[in-house]
């Protein structure tokens, strides 16, 4: 089935972080370190896994998962690195990143100029957001999908290897 935008959207309608004022929905962020900060104020279009090779890595794992602001709604502090190249469709990507310790903030693509991603693990409370859909499935890693026997620990463990 495939799905426009703003058909996913509407199913944010119920989701938020906090609320302000008239269903306001707002959200924070930042870096590892604390230089990069940033609030969104608005709901987002669509929350998103990503697969594609540049994704994996960006992140060093098997996926990204990013959530997609309007420009508009988006205000960034602190000092931004930033990298650019091509996709596979010819749009011009853009992934920014704290320029001390290279947390990835978030990503612009041509293909929707007046929109950026922000990476999910940054926000300060992702409550209510959930990954609506899964681009590049078919570049998705084997090792990318945990077993029902895999182990699972609360927190770092202690052990020696």
């Amino acid at each position: 089935m495939i799905q426009t935008l703003a058909t996913l959207r509407s199913s944010w309608q119920d989701r938020s972080c906090a609320r302000f004022g008239a269903g306001m929905t707002y959200y924070t962020g930042r870096c590892l370190c604390g230089e990069v900060t940033y609030t969104v104020r608005g709901s987002p279009v669509v929350v998103a896994q990503c697969h594609c090779e540049e994704c994996r890595r960006l992140s060093g794992t098997g996926h990204t998962i990013g959530v997609m602001f309007g420009t508009d709604a988006v205000n960034v502090s602190g000092e931004l690195s930033r990298f650019r190249y091509t996709s596979d469709k010819g749009s011009e990507v853009t992934k920014a990143f704290c320029a001390n310790c290279g947390s990835p903030i978030f990503g612009q693509n041509t293909q929707t100029p007046n929109h950026l991603s922000l990476s999910l693990g940054t926000m300060d409370d992702a409550s209510g957001l959930d990954v609506e859909v899964v681009i590049f499935e078919r570049d998705r890693p084997h090792w990318d999908r945990l077993g029902e026997d895999v182990v699972s620990f609360a927190t770092q463990p202690d052990w020696k290897p």
